[in-house]
């Protein structure tokens, strides 16, 4: 037996250990604990003054419940048996975890952008989380014959481009990337590629350091500072301000001597505390704001907690002393090109990732994408496949979905059954809310 042979042989027996048929399968009977009292404790886990906005958000539709609702899920798949065929899960794959930036090169590439929860895993559960999420993500603006062809567009791209895989060498694996143009070439109908690449021209000329600097920063008492708007994005008392500097400072010997230099052009001048996404709200997240030696040289980097991963109390546990590092090496591991100034700290029992902000970030809103959900499903699933490929073994997983359809009908079978139960779920938080058994305040 070669070793291609061997490869496929440990896919197929997979299908042993997790037949692809109950992949479809999805009760709340599973369930080893109800979906709120999985929100409760990691609310408990962060800073309480921002959960009553994490629970107003999660609350505002199932989308958002869905968003914010990663550990629930994560609990819910750790319930029944997986293939085995490990990877570096994105671990929150969901279709606005998508999304364009700039390269190092000042190139715009699409690829997954969020990697919080990343950690090795069976790859069924990424691609899961991305089809329910095409499912949520419809919610009643879309008709149930448009979800399903996203959900069956994304499936067969995912099948598709992991059996171009199987057959590639690995160095072709490594060097492929989804520039913006080949991004926009999956989009059917007639007129979208122009009417994109005209919006996503204009987004990514703005969402610059230099466009964050003039939208977020006003010149008080002759210092640049970074504008606050309660509670969303407040200056730090003296601890937290220490903490926040010392993670920047920590964080410089994570970098490439080349990046430690090019860094040390900048110098800090203000850091506030900022709510960001859904299922992010109450960790500590810090924008900084740094000037270059010219003076009107501005570079803002994020600085965000990082946290267990919510895979790890179902999986094996990180091996990074930091979960900085863990988030790092899953992004440069997942992503085909990654910002240079992407980094990691650890300051006393809190660890933080550090990241260009914005930097050219162009996201795909809901409301926007709901007319290109189908096209925008086939680019999704491409990227899916390549950080499996690059990470896992491609010719097991396709020996292990196969060539026909049996794969894809159980995984459209999971995304409609969980997408009901996600929106069970939300009725479930919304009630709670109501009740007072969960305090909300002011979303957005």
């Amino acid at each position: 037996m070669t070793v291609i042979e061997g490869r496929r042989r440990s896919g197929r027996q997979a299908r042993q250990v997790a037949p692809r048929a109950d992949l479809g399968q999805w009760s709340a009977r599973q369930r080893q604990q109800p979906a709120l009292a999985v929100i409760a404790a990691q609310s408990r886990s962060r800073l309480p003054e921002l959960a009553p906005i994490r629970h107003a958000r999660m609350a505002s539709s199932p989308w958002h419940f869905y968003r914010g609702a990663a550990a629930v899920m994560a609990a819910d798949l750790a319930t029944a048996p997986h293939s085995g065929l490990m990877v570096q899960l994105c671990g929150d794959a969901h279709v606005l975890n998508f999304g364009l930036w700039a390269t190092p090169e000042r190139n715009l590439a699409f690829d997954l952008r969020d990697f919080d929860e990343t950690l090795p895993g069976p790859f069924e559960w990424d691609v899961k989380r991305l089809v329910t999420s095409l499912q949520v993500a419809a919610g009643t603006d879309t008709s149930p014959r448009r979800s399903a062809a996203a959900v069956a567009s994304c499936l067969r791209s995912y099948r598709q481009h992991m059996a171009s895989f199987a057959t590639a060498p690995e160095l072709d694996i490594w060097y492929d990337a989804t520039h913006v143009d080949r991004m926009l070439a999956v989009f059917t109908e007639p007129g979208a590629r122009e009417r994109l690449s005209r919006h996503i021209t204009k987004k990514a000329r703005r969402r610059t350091s230099r466009g964050a600097h003039d939208k977020l920063t006003a010149l008080i008492d002759g210092r640049q500072r970074i504008t606050e708007d309660p509670p969303f994005r407040v200056h730090l008392d003296g601890a937290e301000h220490a903490q926040a500097a010392q993670a920047l400072h920590t964080y410089r010997q994570s970098l490439s001597q080349d990046h430690q230099h090019l860094l040390d052009r900048f110098e800090l001048v203000d850091v506030v505390r900022q709510v960001v996404g859904v299922g992010s709200v109450g960790m500590r997240v810090y924008l900084a704001l740094l000037q270059g030696r010219g003076g009107d040289d501005p570079l803002f980097l994020q600085v965000k907690e990082a946290t267990t991963s919510v895979y790890e109390p179902h999986l094996e546990p990180s091996t990074y002393a930091s979960h900085g590092e863990r988030v790092v090496v899953g992004k440069r591991l997942i992503q085909s090109a990654t910002d240079i100034f992407v980094g990691w700290a650890a300051v006393g029992q809190q660890h933080y990732y550090v990241r260009q902000f914005r930097d050219m970030k162009v996201i795909p809103d809901s409301q926007r994408l709901t007319p290109y959900l189908v096209d925008f499903a086939t680019a999704c699933g491409a990227v899916l496949a390549r950080a499996h490929a690059r990470t896992g073994d491609a010719v097991a997983i396709h020996a292990y979905i196969g060539p026909g359809s049996a794969f894809d009908k159980a995984m459209a079978s999971y995304a409609l059954a969980y997408a009901r139960q996600n929106h069970r779920d939300h009725a479930d938080l919304v009630e709670a809310i109501s009740r007072r058994q969960l305090a909300a305040g002011r979303a957005w």
